[in-house]
This record gives structure tokens, C-alpha cells and sequence, in this order.
């Protein structure tokens, strides 16, 4: 082997193509935050979702900062948070586009507060903000979960390389010792 077969050539990060081709080699998680807002429902899909903490328990999701739903999300006491199941990729998608038809034919769910949750998701969770950190052109928000319902059996939803894909459980294979 040669030195220069073991060369690996870097792209400069100005490259914003090569910037999202990177990011899309990682897998996402992907969510809805909805609540109702005077009456009205208000949400937005979400990538880039992870767990943070166990005490407090805290979770994280990336917002562009044009957005124009956070603002109206982030003054209430109760966000709702549904992880997407792995059949809602069409949902998912309606919840990123116009914000007029963001709730067609939905039919959302709800605790008692202003948080509102899609039916069928993996995971409910219902947050309120704790925290805010300006990060390039996204803000990082924190959220810390007030009270849950999980179904480990349903399958989530993940992002990567810029399309929706579902997990697969892999059969392990046992080593002889």
C-alpha cells in the first residue's frame, strides 16, 4: 500500500452542498411540536430531534431561524412533541409545508393543556421550553419533558441522506469463543 492510497481529501466546509451531504450521513430523528394557540393549532416538523438528559430530562431539536411558527410556539407553557412513526412520512411532510394546511384531515390529540399531539406517534411528549441557544442559522432548543407516553413497539420515523427511512432489526450473529 502506497501513502497516497491511504489520503483522505477534505472538502472545505464553505461548500454548502458537501455541508448537507455530510449532515445526511447521520440519521435523525423527526417530530411534530403543535399546540393550540387561541384556539388555533399551531406546529411544524422538526429534524435533528435527540435526547439530552435523564435528570433533568431534557430534549433537543434545531429550528431555522426564519422560521415563522417557533416565535408563536415558544411563548406557550405546554408544547406537545410527537415522535413520527415510521408510516407517517406523508404527515411528516404536511406538517413542513404551508402552514394553512399543516392540520388538514388531522385530528390531533390532547392532555388537558395547550399541547396537541399526532395520533399514532412512537412517542408523546409534552415539554415546556428550557432553554434557547443561537446556533449559526438554527437556534438549538432545549425542552424539558413534563409527562410522557412512549410505545416501544411502534417503529419511528428517521431522516437520512435527505429521505425518510424506517428502521430494520438486525439478526445478530453469535461468536463462537
Amino acid at each position: 500500500m502506497t501513502a497516497d492510497s491511504t489520503q483522505l481529501s477534505l472538502t472545505p466546509t464553505t461548500d454548502g452542498t458537501s455541508l448537507r451531504q455530510a449532515y445526511s450521513a447521520f440519521p435523525s430523528g423527526v417530530v411534530a411540536v403543535c399546540c393550540r394557540l387561541d384556539g388555533e393549532l399551531v406546529g411544524m416538523a422538526a429534524s435533528a430531534f435527540s435526547t439530552v438528559s435523564l435528570d433533568p430530562p431534557l430534549v433537543s431539536l434545531c429550528v431555522q431561524n426564519t422560521s415563522t411558527t417557533w416565535p408563536r410556539l415558544r411563548g406557550v407553557t405546554s408544547i406537545g412533541v410527537s415522535v413520527f412513526s415510521s408510516d407517517q412520512a406523508d404527515l411528516c411532510k404536511q406538517l413542513a409545508g404551508p402552514a394553512e394546511h399543516r392540520f388538514d384531515d388531522i385530528d390531533p390529540l390532547h392532555a388537558g393543556s395547550e399541547a396537541v399531539f399526532i395520533p399514532a406517534a412512537a412517542a408523546s411528549l409534552s415539554c415546556s421550553l428550557y432553554n434557547e441557544i443561537p446556533a449559526g442559522d438554527h437556534t438549538l432548543v432545549l425542552l424539558r419533558i413534563d409527562a410522557l407516553h412512549a410505545d416501544p413497539g411502534v417503529e419511528p420515523l428517521v431522516f437520512h441522506a435527505s429521505t425518510f427511512r424506517s428502521l430494520e432489526v438486525r439478526k445478530r450473529v453469535s461468536q463462537a469463543t
